[in-house]
């Protein structure tokens, strides 16, 4: 890949201003608009509803199924953006391919967005391309496959649909007898209805990790990978719940955190952040899944790193070819954390709209603890709506400053007000 070397910064309107398009405007998207609002770049974020967190701070928000070609490519070719930076997978795959062929920047590249959005293409690149160490797994297509993989892996055993996210069309089988519960759920509640499903052996780990690696252009034009410090981070119903930085494991795991997330991101290739989600059992690293962007467990680099060194900070300047200065130690180059720091999820109690934190005086009036609202429009039960942020001179001490403020912050929605205020009114008509 050729240097793209940025020879100066300009004004977001000026005409030869850097456009970055965001397909997908999440909480994560909105945090790299912000980032590359600070350095000048024109931002354009688009989701498939609108007001999305990212569309809220971009320069221009569109607003549709990134799905349909014919809306996808109409944006592109109006406004001939620089950078498209894929930040979900519910996008045409097959026109990515095609714009790519035209000369358009898909960031990381379209064959890595391709390969991480699908559970079965993911895990062969890791095991059999990059060569990384995963858990035993296999593949089956019915009932009967499925009975049969799950005695060939052994008990307990994870069951997925190649297609879910936040723990949907997963299922823990502990023996035969949740095998049919774990066919239905993998089946029906994935992204998409599908029959093939992985059966992936249970590694019983010490601590997930997610290693957050970036490729991006040296000084002297070369792609090198750095590597900021791994995050720790435990999950509830399969979602990511809390994380901190840096992950509590040995100095061998270590090493081999970072070259597993090397091996990975090498073969998937192009520039940019990757979130390289790993198990460590003792000194033993299994790489489990990567996804070619920020990462939501990052969210703690937003307090644990300098401003602009972010996950989001690194992700922009890998993807304008602006430089990543890194430290070289034991033969990596590290991105080193300022300080230790974690983060815990605010999760929507229910369904709503405009939705409201209380009680957010008493929760975050402790010194090194911050808080990220997202401003999504609506809420569902269990929906990530904001996280907290805290740091403290130990990661332990960070973990439980930022779970007890989470704890404390009080979340309303506008239907919620609703259904009191005619709870209310009906007690009032019965008395």
């Amino acid at each position: 890949m050729e240097r793209k070397k940025l020879e100066e910064l300009t004004s977001p309107n000026a005409s030869n201003a850097v456009k970055l398009m965001l397909l997908g405007s999440g909480e994560l998207g909105k945090e790299i608009m912000i980032e590359a609002k600070r350095l000048g770049f024109r931002t354009i974020a688009v989701d498939r509803y609108e007001n999305a967190p990212a569309q809220q701070v971009a320069d221009k928000a569109y607003t549709g199924q990134m799905t349909n070609e014919g809306f996808l490519r109409s944006l592109v070719e109006k406004e001939k953006p620089d950078v498209i930076i894929p930040e979900i997978e519910a996008i045409n795959l097959d026109l990515l391919f095609d714009l790519e062929k035209e000369g358009f920047n898909i960031i990381p590249n379209a064959r890595a967005t391709h390969a991480a959005m699908q559970r079965e293409r993911i895990r062969d690149l890791i095991a059999k391309e990059a060569g990384v160490k995963t858990s035993n797994y296999a593949y089956a297509n019915s009932l009967e496959e499925l009975k049969e993989a799950c005695e060939k892996i052994g008990y307990p055993c994870w069951v997925k649909a190649l297609m879910s996210s936040s723990g949907h069309g997963s299922a823990f089988v502990k023996g035969p007898g949740d095998i049919e519960t774990a066919h239905k759920e993998a089946t029906e509640h994935g992204r998409v209805k599908g029959t093939k499903m992985i059966i992936e052996e249970h590694v019983d780990f010490d601590i997930e990790v997610t290693e957050l690696a970036v490729r991006h252009f040296d000084e002297d034009g070369k792609i090198v990978t750095s590597f900021p410090k791994p995050v720790g981070h435990y999950q509830i119903d399969g979602d990511y719940h809390s994380s901190w930085q840096a992950a509590e494991v040995s100095k061998t795991a270590e090493k081999k955190i970072y070259e597993a997330a090397g091996k990975i991101t090498g073969a998937l290739g192009g520039l940019g952040l990757f979130g390289c989600e790993l198990f460590v059992k003792g000194d033993d690293v299994y790489a489990n899944e990567c996804s070619p962007r920020p990462h939501d467990t990052g969210m703690v680099t937003f307090v644990t790193h300098q401003l602009g060194f972010s996950q989001a900070g690194l992700h922009v300047r890998a993807i304008t070819g602006l430089p990543v200065p890194a430290v070289e130690e034991d033969g990596f180059r590290k991105i080193p954390a300022l300080t230790p720091g974690a983060s815990h999820v605010i999760l929507s109690p229910s369904d709503g709209f405009e939705a409201a934190l209380g009680n957010v005086y008493k929760a975050t009036n402790e010194l090194g603890v911050s808080l990220l609202f997202f401003g999504k429009p609506e809420a569902h039960p269990g929906r990530r709506m904001g996280v907290v942020l805290a740091t403290a001179s130990d990661v332990e001490t960070a973990k439980k400053k930022a779970e007890r403020a989470a704890h404390l912050i009080e979340m309303r929605t506008r239907q919620d007000a609703v259904w009191k205020k005619q709870e209310e009114k009906n007690k009032h008509l019965l008395q």
